[in-house]
């Protein structure tokens, strides 16, 4: 698929500043093709990985459901937004990725973490990607949450096949004068 271009151009970040963005931030909004054809947004903590979101969730719901009947979801996350009311604007920066959106599935059921024969490595790694980001240098702790509630747990991920980074024209200014 072609993805469309950005019409303001200008105001283009370019693919290192969207990642750097996507690196730092630790939350945005996932859309899906929800119940009836309704576009569903739903605001979830992430971690990004060489060209992959990913998120984790409970076992069911809408979101898992809208995952399960269509692959296609595009992913947002505001960097910056500060009003400025006497300039009847916003300095804003964003990213949003768009991208193939998967369950990771858990191939055996095992919940015994430090033998994963029969389970499924990858989700035991995002499992892990996501502890480290949220609650860093607590390897003890992480264990023992991965053992209680890794059977629990769905990993999701999301291959990005299209970033498109955009930052307010004054932001864009500023950075030209410097």
């Amino acid at each position: 698929m072609e993805f469309r271009a950005m019409r303001r151009h200008r105001q283009q970040l370019s693919d290192e500043e969207s990642i750097a963005i996507l690196k730092k931030a630790t939350s945005g909004t996932l859309a899906l093709l929800g119940d009836g054809g309704y576009p569903y947004a739903v605001p979830i903590s992430y971690v990004y990985d060489d060209g992959k979101l990913y998120f984790h969730s409970a076992m069911s719901g809408h979101k898992v459901d809208a995952i399960r009947s269509c692959d296609k979801a595009s992913f947002c996350v505001i960097d910056q937004d500060c009003v400025r009311p006497a300039e009847y604007t916003t300095y804003f920066r964003s990213v949003i990725a768009f991208g193939r959106i998967r369950i990771v599935e858990d191939e055996g059921g095992t919940s015994d973490v430090d033998n994963i024969v029969g389970g499924n490595p990858e989700k035991l790694a995002i499992a892990r990607i996501l502890g480290n980001r949220y609650n860093p240098n607590q390897e003890e702790a992480l264990q023992k949450e991965l053992e209680h509630g890794l059977a629990r747990m769905l990993a999701i991920r999301l291959d990005i096949e299209h970033l498109t980074g955009k930052e307010a024209i004054e932001l864009t200014r500023q950075r030209a004068e410097k």
